[in-house]
């Protein structure tokens, strides 16, 4: 038995793990690398295990990072299930039908330069119709269920409290009269977080493999994020001035519409406009309110009909791309939320690109930014960026709220691992994936010092024994 990590060892995108016996091969995520053009080239690399010989797949959550190279499985023979919370497999359907219109949008604007250069044109990394042969492989399981995912192997999803439908997933494996008990943490979320309930632990694992984004350092409480969101937001609209937020729109960008209701109820401050620049936050929303069930308690407190989380005044979601142009020719208070979270691409880069520049503008960083991103030179304080191929002066102010991470802080991944118990009566063995070196360094010398127990942090590809 062992498990080999082939993603977010070394950096956080590009989830991808494969856990062997001999009598099945189990593929956790696989997703998309991000950042820059050198973490794009990854996702062309040829695959490294074979998926036609793949037994079985699980997902712990739908973002992209962890789903995104998906259609590449069929594309590659695979044609077994695809395992993953309800809330998760609907929105894995928005997430990877819009991944791959970009994926063939970026081509054909790839291919008119080439074609003028007289170069060869390239293919998408998947089409739309690849996408529509993965979804077809979904099947939806609840929490706490235990479901045989490969030959050997039982899987069951605890609420990872990360995004909606987020899990981690205790998988036991028999193989050859041994059992394992493997917890895969998927990303575990930041306590108090609004909407998702807090993440709960398995009860006990062997071993544990733990993302470690956040490895290295804290956030500041919920209560002090919100309160700086709320004193950013009510200086500009007090000001009129322009808020402009990188946001998933899955995920962190419902996050900021219950914070901006509670504000608008709490504050009393006058109705100002918000856009949500996103077809697929439009139909996020809707999952969402599918899934009230998934909420945590102050949230189902606040939902009441006609009265719902979301119903914010004065919020428009901008869905056509002539709409989104024409915010950028608009000027006075408002705030506007767009993908991508990491600023890699998507809406988010012509808002920057039209008002970096400018004074009167703020522009708030909500979350993790990958390295060699444009967001990620912004929170290292560049004073220009390259945009699209034009360089664009800094002049905007920017802050940070990294309280609003949907990642835990190392207080609360040290918390998390506490409550998995060893299933021989000492702490379970861990292997550290989805977080950069100094952050998974950092995080794995203060589990050796608590635990006393083996902390692996393997390279791409490097292998580590179960059993």
């Amino acid at each position: 038995m062992k498990l080999t990590p082939y993603g977010a060892v070394g950096e956080v995108t590009g989830s991808c793990t494969l856990i062997e016996t001999a009598q099945a091969r189990l593929l956790v995520d696989f997703g998309l690398h991000q950042g820059g053009r050198e973490e794009y080239q990854r996702n062309l690399r040829p695959l490294p295990f074979r998926p036609v010989e793949l037994s079985g797949v699980i997902l712990t959550h739908a973002h992209i990072d962890h789903i995104g190279r998906m259609p590449l499985l069929p594309i590659n023979g695979y044609r077994g299930p695809i395992f993953a919370t309800e809330a998760t497999c609907e929105l894995g359907v928005i997430m990877l039908r819009d991944s791959a219109r970009l994926q063939e949008s970026d081509a054909v604007r790839l291919n008119r330069r080439l074609e003028q250069d007289g170069k060869p044109p390239i293919k998408p990394l998947y089409t739309s119709e690849d996408a529509e042969r993965v979804l077809g492989l979904f099947r939806p399981v609840r929490y706490g269920q235990s479901v045989e995912v490969a030959p050997g192997i039982r899987a069951r999803w605890f609420d990872a409290g990360h995004m909606l439908g987020s899990g981690s997933v205790e998988l036991t494996i028999e193989d050859g009269g041994q059992t394992r008990v493997v917890v895969m943490s998927g990303d575990i979320g930041h306590k108090g977080s609004a909407i998702l309930r807090d993440p709960e632990p398995p009860p006990a694992a062997d071993l544990v493999v733990l993302e470690s984004t956040y490895g290295d350092r804290d956030h500041r409480t919920m209560g002090e994020t919100v309160a700086q969101f709320t004193d950013i937001v009510k200086e500009a609209v007090w000001d009129k001035e322009r808020v402009i937020v990188p946001a998933f729109a899955v995920g962190r960008c419902q996050q900021l519409i219950y914070h901006l209701h509670e504000m608008r109820h709490r504050e009393r401050i006058p109705v100002f406009p918000v856009y949500v620049d996103s077809p697929m936050a439009a139909k996020a929303f809707e999952v969402y309110k599918r899934h009230k069930e998934l909420y945590d308690a102050e949230a189902r407190g606040l939902d009441s009909p006609g009265h719902g989380v979301f119903d914010l005044e004065g919020l428009t979601i901008v869905e056509s791309a002539m709409e989104s142009k024409e915010l950028n020719g608009s000027f006075g208070c408002s705030v506007i939320i767009a993908p991508s979270g990491m600023c890699t691409g998507g809406r988010i880069l012509h808002h920057l690109k039209h008002n970096l520049w400018r004074k009167g503008v703020h522009v708030l960083i909500v979350g993790f930014q990958a390295q060699n991103s444009i967001g990620r030179r912004l929170v290292e304080g560049a004073d220009q960026v390259r945009i699209m191929g034009t360089t664009v002066v800094v002049r905007a102010k920017v802050q940070t709220l990294n309280g609003f991470s949907a990642h835990a802080g190392q207080g609360e991944l040290l918390d998390w691992a506490s409550a998995v118990k060893g299933t021989r009566g000492t702490p379970p063995r861990f292997v550290l994936n989805h977080g950069e070196d100094k952050p998974r360094a950092v995080l794995a010398e203060k589990l050796r010092e608590r635990f006393k127990t083996p902390v692996a942090t393997p390279a791409w590809g490097e292998s580590v024994e179960l059993s």
